[in-house]
């Protein structure tokens, strides 16, 4: 159960570090970086508070614990719940939600669209929206390896987001943390994936688009080379960049949050990592004890944990 709790609330304290500094930019951040957590600022949300990323994995992981399987019918009325202020809010109310995520969950309630074909799919429809939310599948495949692993993620992804470089995004990311789950390090986690990606993405025509990552030296670039905008391939790279140049899982979520711009998403995605790699115990205790409804978060994992090990 441990190892799903080190993710999910490596992911949602991640998330709420970054929630009230949201859109502010990195060299604002650099005068007054975030050290800790704090609430109010750009949201005015107390300390604690997590954001749609978080609602959204926990609204995946519930799914899954009372499915037993990925039922995108359910994961879909889930989500729209969540949208009307109805499950997972930390506070009762949705305070923020991307344009796409919006629009897709707005096609779900009121025009009957099927879930896998919710999401955008234009070349400007590849916000971060489903690599934010997607961690839970990591475990869910890591434990069920007869489920297709790359047509289960496009699914998921494709909810709200489901261009290929959206996919492509969530398949790295779930792939790199199944490598973690099972115990490797961080770069053998991303060589791995690497040679994965390659093997299965690498006549697609948008591949291209994750060139640098692909590299294998997305860890020695300079800050000024990593950008932390809303873009997925941003996002992915930036919380890839943060835990291959740190130590623990403080500096890793921390250093995502103050690259600015979307922070609690780019502090969420590197927190689940950092969650998984770093383990629970390594996450300051004060974090764990300030995050909003953190009892109700460690139910439900019991509740997936359960779930996974009659898989």
């Amino acid at each position: 159960m441990n190892k799903v709790r080190n993710g999910i609330l490596g992911l949602c304290i991640g998330d709420a570090l970054g929630v009230p500094v949201e859109f502010l930019d990195r060299n604002e951040l650099r005068r007054n970086p975030v050290t800790d957590m704090i609430g109010y600022g750009t949201h005015h949300q107390p300390p604690g508070t997590w954001s749609d990323d978080a609602s959204l994995t926990l609204c995946l992981l519930e799914s899954i614990a009372e499915c037993g399987s990925i039922n995108l019918t359910d994961l879909a009325d889930k989500c729209v719940d969540w949208f009307r202020g109805n499950r997972w809010t930390p506070h009762g109310m949705v305070f923020d939600i991307g344009i796409a995520t919006r629009e897709a969950l707005d096609r779900i309630a009121h025009d009957s669209v099927k879930p896998e074909m919710a999401g955008g799919e234009g070349e400007f429809s590849n916000g971060n929206g489903g690599l934010m939310r997607i961690l839970p599948i990591a475990y869910y495949l890591n434990a069920n390896e007869q489920v297709d692993f790359i047509t289960a993620i496009s699914q998921v992804s494709s909810l709200t987001h489901r261009h290929p470089i959206s996919i492509m995004a969530c398949v790295f990311y779930v792939k790199y943390a199944t490598y973690l789950i099972r115990g490797y390090n961080l770069q053998e986690s991303y060589l791995e994936t690497i040679t994965y990606m390659n093997e299965n993405f690498a006549a697609n025509p948008f591949f291209s688009r994750y060139e640098r990552l692909m590299s294998g030296q997305i860890g020695q670039l300079d800050e000024r080379d990593i950008q932390s905008s809303g873009y997925v391939v941003h996002t992915l790279e930036a919380s890839l960049w943060s835990v291959l140049t740190t130590n623990s899982y403080q500096e890793a979520v921390l250093k995502a949050i103050n690259l600015g711009e979307d922070t609690d998403t780019t502090g969420a995605v590197a927190g689940g990592l950092a969650g998984i790699h770093y383990g629970l115990e390594k996450i300051p205790q004060q974090w764990i004890q300030m995050l909003s409804k953190v009892k109700d978060i460690e139910s439900l994992c019991e509740r997936f944990e359960a779930v996974l090990r009659k898989i």
